[in-house]
């Protein structure tokens, strides 16, 4: 027997329908049809003078059950229902608290009133699964708080708080406790008929006589948005709200939705959605097994990546404690920490005072003996192996029995860390990306020995710090770095044979990356590749140079750009591309007009092609974790899904078709295509086929 996810109750004249389908109140179709059920049946209940939508369990309805979209639909669907609550001929009042989003909304909407509790917070997200409001949320949104501020929340998918709700008009009041807070608020609206938010136009009158402010409040919502679907529809959907009648505006925002979800944009970013929860799922790992408890955790290295990695733990509650070998040292990592919250506060990012809360979390020493308080340590020393192996041996005497040793190198062997120690089990790799208090990946590496126990830990501590976890295996590289070398090499050869920075960079850019490949390793520091060079004995002809003399990027203002008093902006250098038609001749190279389309398959397909050989191997669990950490940690665009769900838009037949033609003209074997690619391909499978294999296995 299926279990009852909404319930009905009639209380002196008010009856309140909940909805019971934890965790989060999804919409799905049991929960629609009880609605409309439910709804009937006090419509037709002549005892009944008001109705309370409410939900039960910790929040709202976080709106719709996206596991059926693309699937057919089932009578009623969401529209529907809420049509049903605005046109019924009784008042009807949503009690909402905890997180009211997307669908939730817009059937809160549907209603003629709501209140909310004092913590509550609202928004429709749906732009961040490539889509727009499709049950009526761009046409009633700006009916209750205008234009301006609805197409800015409906683009940026924010959340919006109660106190702001109540000011903008989006709620009627503030309660203490949602469904009382909404029966008492039903006895003060008396008998009068209620209007419908669909018949309200006041705050559509100023643009309709001059809709310039609204334009110029979508133009700034859009503006880094470029190459997006969703955006885009969202801002015309909101300008149809006050340019066509109500009807047509609903009717044009439904044909609109129906094209972005079935287009490759929103399975796209749908994709993401659920590969970053997939991410945390282990296969082998006991399903009871609770992480252990971080009470207090402590940082090795008060350099930016340590102190960042310090802020992640006093963002998530958790006292922390800098570790450096000098005073002096120690001092300037402390101070950085506290400029970085300062910053943060001037900005509006953080409140005012959380300079203050925060440092009260952040201690610093230089006396070892205080990691044996730690629960995890985390190491941030310098990228170099001897270094590493000294500390994690130094480590081993002081750190408590369980504590759990953490790394957060960017490409060392993990096996060969933990073998510096007498616990190997207690040892993994935690990879931040820079800025470590910003970035969201963490690459959690599991070598050899690690636990489960260990790698739960790792995991909870990541996502109580905002962060997105991926468990990947220990190579060279793991997976993000392995992977980026490929393109670093391709980079490389590009502008050998008759590319220039600035070109490659443009179409990786209009590809959708927030940055081109030579602009971010500006940004980074082009000696930090150089070490890496000369760690693994490889040479890069061009980067070499720049590197030999003195052009580290940004920060001495040249690099494969240059940076004119202190401008982050790059500009083209001259300099630059004397030195690249110079090595090509020194090298032999004949240089030639070198495509778009060719620049683009070959900043991505050897990538690709890596990623099959890391499936291979074992590295990451399943190609959506592949895709996970290029999007949170790369800035590939999630409207593109990653590189493995790119691959099987694009094709594996074409894929490995073309790599075999650059290895040819290469002569790299390493751009040959892998065994995998190579069987998916003559399969006509793809790489999601692997996902679902993988899936079923965690299952």
């Amino acid at each position: 027997m299926s279990r009852q996810v909404v319930h009905l109750d009639v209380d002196q004249g008010v009856a309140i329908i909940a909805i019971d389908n934890p965790p989060v109140n999804a919409l799905g179709h049991a929960v629609r049809d009880g609605l409309v059920e439910a709804l009937t049946r006090a419509e037709a209940d002549p005892a009944v003078k008001v109705i309370v939508l409410a939900c039960r369990g910790r929040t709202f309805s976080a709106g719709a059950d996206i596991t059926e979209f693309g699937t057919p639909p089932r009578d009623p669907g969401l529209h529907e229902v809420i049509e049903r609550f605005d046109e019924c001929s009784k008042p009807t009042i949503a009690a909402l608290f905890g997180t009211t989003l997307g669908g939730g909304l817009e059937l809160a909407m549907g209603c003629h009133y709501r209140v909310a509790t004092e913590s509550a917070r609202m928004g429709l997200p749906e732009v961040k699964l490539g889509l727009l409001p499709g049950a009526g949320g761009t046409q009633r949104l700006p009916r209750l708080i205008g234009p301006e501020k609805a197409v800015t929340a409906i683009v940026s998918g924010k959340m919006i708080g109660a106190k702001a709700a109540l000011a903008d008009g989006l709620i009627d009041a503030v309660v203490a406790e949602p469904v009382q807070g909404a029966v008492d608020f039903a006895h003060t609206i008396g008998t009068t008929s209620p209007v419908r938010v669909r018949d309200r136009d006041e705050k559509l009158a100023a643009a309709k006589a001059d809709p310039a402010a609204f334009e110029r409040a979508a133009a700034d919502a859009v503006k880094r948005l470029r190459g997006i679907e969703a955006p885009a529809a969202c801002v015309e959907s909101v300008r149809n709200a006050f340019t066509m009648d109500f009807e047509a505006g609903l009717a044009a925002e439904r044909a609109m939705f129906m094209r972005l979800v079935t287009g490759d944009q929103s399975r796209a970013q749908r994709h993401v959605f659920f590969a970053e929860r997939e991410a945390q799922k282990i296969p082998g790992m006991a399903s009871g097994l609770k992480p252990a408890a971080i009470g207090q955790a402590a940082v090795i290295g008060a350099g930016t990546m340590g102190g960042g990695i310090a802020m992640n733990f006093a963002n998530a509650g958790v006292p922390v404690t800098l570790v450096e070998t000098g005073e002096a040292a120690l001092q300037r990592g402390l101070d950085r920490v506290r400029e970085t919250y300062d910053i943060s506060v001037r900005r509006g990012a953080l409140p005012a005072g959380a300079t203050e809360a925060r440092m009260a979390l952040v201690s610093g020493t230089t006396d070892w003996a205080r990691l044996a308080e730690a629960d995890m340590v985390i190491e941030a020393a310098f990228e170099e192996m001897d270094l590493k192996k000294e500390i994690f041996a130094r480590l081993d005497g002081v750190a408590k029995s369980g504590a759990v040793l953490a790394t957060n190198t960017s490409t060392l062997d993990i096996d060969a860390i933990a073998a510096a120690t007498a616990r190997p089990a207690d040892v993994l790799g935690m990879h931040f990306f820079s800025p470590a208090n910003v970035m969201k990946l963490l690459e959690i590496v599991r070598g050899r020995d690690t636990s489960h126990q260990a790698i739960a830990t790792a995991i909870a501590v990541g996502k109580a710090m905002g962060k997105v976890p991926v468990v990947v295996g220990n190579c060279d590289g793991f997976v993000g770095n392995r992977m980026l070398a490929r393109r670093t090499t391709e980079c490389e050869r590009l502008l050998l044979e008759g590319a220039l920075p600035q070109q490659v960079d443009a179409v990786v850019l209009k590809f959708g990356f927030p940055m081109g490949p030579f602009a971010m390793g500006d940004l980074a520091g082009l000696d930090v590749g150089w070490r890496i060079r000369k760690h693994r004995g490889v040479t890069a002809p061009i980067s070499d140079v720049l590197c030999e003399q003195g052009r580290f990027g940004q920060k001495t203002g040249r690099g494969y750009y240059l940076y004119e008093s202190g401008s982050r902006t790059p500009t083209p250098d001259p300099e630059v591309e004397a030195l690249i038609i110079e090595t090509s001749a020194r090298l032999g190279v004949t240089r030639r007009a070198i495509g778009d389309q060719e620049i683009l398959e070959r900043m991505t397909y050897p990538m690709i092609n890596e990623a099959a050989r890391i499936l291979e191997e074992g590295i990451a669990i399943r190609p959506s974790d592949i895709d996970v950490v290029w999007v949170y940690g790369y800035g590939w665009p999630v409207w593109r899904g990653g590189p493995c769900f790119h691959a099987d838009l694009v094709g594996l037949p074409e894929i490995v078709a073309r790599l075999e033609h650059y290895a040819g003209a290469s002569g790299d074997e390493g751009v040959r295509p892998a065994a995998l690619l190579r069987q998916l391909a003559e399969q006509g499978k793809g790489f999601a086929d692997i996902g679902k294999d993988a899936k079923a296995a965690a299952a």
